[in-house]
Order: structure tokens, then C-alpha cells, then sequence
């Protein structure tokens, strides 16, 4: 049986701002973990109308602490993974950090044409590239899709590795002998096709964040990325100082 909550109904308060506040504080302790309410099951709790729920669960909404989708009700939104941009990262070594598991579905892992790759690795028309094409999760739930070009010759041995969890760069090091020392990197928003957003589960209508990255190995480019990351699930930190 639910439990009624009590609301003041002689209050200045309006009751939409009391059942705000109240389910601000259950969330907070954690009562909602496992599952939020229904619409009708907050009503009956709180015996006031559904517009009033209404009122509140889209402000809560509005302060990114639940998520409303049409026919699935509402869920706690998840805290985004956080990355600093300070320092070479990986999405491997960043989830572990933060208490996360995160493993990948290799889609592609193949020696192809550079095409399009032979620019900013600086290879000749003719030369050939390891190609890898990984879905990335954290948890259960695809966080990114990151598809890298690396100059055939220096990432040979990359083929035969086991790349279904762990940094790229790991797997370069150990298994080529290459060790990147730096790179750039340039992010933008951009929305998603349709095909890329059923792939990461991104809602409709919300952006995706496209990194582009060259990383080297002294003063070698030895990968080329184009990441394409959820913007609902991840987010960049920059880190500076003033001296």
C-alpha cells in the first residue's frame, strides 16, 4: 500500500512547490534509486491533482534531475561522466577512476585504404592503415562510438589485439611499441542521423558531441579520431589558472 505524504493545503505555499520540495529531498536520500513513481502513483502519495504532479515533475525535469519520455514515464537522470581536459585521457581510464565499468564492441578492426586519413597522418597516396571501429560503453548503456585511423606500419600489430576493453593507446604501447606523447583535439555539437542516434540511444532532439583528435608519438602523427560522443552522458572539464 502507498504511503500517503502530507501536503499544506492553508500553506502560501503552492502545492506543486511543496511536493517539489519534498520529492527534492527523497531523491536526495536515495529512495528513488531503484525506480522513480508514475505520475498516478505520486498523486495518490500526495492527494493533490495531476496537474500538480505535473507541475513539479517538470521541474525537476527542468533542473536535469529526471528525465520524462513519452510512453516510458520518468526516470533519475545519470551523472554524466566527467572528463578534465588537462592531460592525455582515455574514456577506459576515466570511467575506472570514476567507479564505472566500461567495456567496447569492436565493429570494425581492419587494414584499409588511408583515403581520407592520409592528410593529417601525413601518408602517401598507396599507404594502408589500421582501421578500428569501437562502440564504447559505460555500464550497460553506449556512451560512444570512436572510429581511429593509424598508420599501418607503426599499428600492425593492433589486428590481433584484444580490444574489447581498455585504452587504444595501452593496446598501442604494448602490442606496437608506440607510446603517444600528445595531440590535439577539437569538439563541436552537432545533431545526430538517425541511424547514429539509435546506435548510442540518444534522445530525440538532443545534440551529440563530435571530437576530432590527432595524436602523436614525439613528433609523429600516429592516430587520427573522429569520436561521436553523448552530449546527455558525457561532459568536458577544462582545468586553469590565472598564473
Amino acid at each position: 500500500m502507498t504511503k500517503a505524504r502530507s501536503v499544506d493545503r492553508g500553506s502560501p505555499v503552492p502545492l506543486w512547490a511543496q511536493v517539489l520540495s519534498d520529492l527534492r529531498g527523497r531523491v536526495a536520500a536515495g529512495e528513488f534509486d531503484e525506480r522513480f513513481p508514475t505520475d498516478e502513483q505520486l498523486r495518490a502519495e500526495y492527494g493533490v491533482s495531476r496537474q500538480t504532479i505535473r507541475e513539479a515533475a517538470r521541474r525537476l525535469q527542468g533542473d536535469g534531475v529526471i528525465v520524462r519520455e513519452r510512453g516510458r514515464g520518468s526516470t533519475l537522470a545519470t551523472s554524466p561522466v566527467e572528463q578534465p581536459l588537462h592531460t592525455l585521457y582515455s574514456l577506459a581510464r576515466t570511467a575506472q577512476e570514476q567507479g564505472l565499468s566500461e567495456h567496447s564492441e569492436v565493429r570494425r578492426l581492419e587494414r584499409i585504404p588511408a583515403g581520407e586519413s592520409r592528410g593529417p597522418l601525413g601518408l602517401a597516396d598507396g599507404d594502408t592503415v589500421v582501421y578500428v571501429e569501437r562502440l564504447r560503453f559505460v555500464g550497460d548503456e553506449p556512451l560512444s562510438l570512436h572510429r581511429s585511423w593509424l598508420p599501418y606500419e607503426r599499428a600492425e600489430g593492433l589486428l590481433d589485439a584484444d580490444l574489447r576493453s581498455g585504452s587504444l593507446y595501452d593496446a598501442l604501447g604494448a602490442c606496437c611499441g608506440v607510446r603517444v606523447t600528445g595531440g590535439w583535439e577539437r569538439i563541436q555539437p552537432e545533431l545526430p542521423t538517425g541511424a547514429m542516434r539509435r546506435l548510442l540511444g540518444v534522445p530525440d532532439g538532443q545534440a551529440v558531441l563530435v571530437v576530432d583528435r590527432l595524436a602523436i608519438a614525439g613528433s609523429t602523427p600516429v592516430e587520427w579520431r573522429r569520436s561521436v560522443v553523448r552530449g546527455d552522458r558525457y561532459a568536458f572539464r577544462a582545468e586553469w589558472s590565472a598564473t
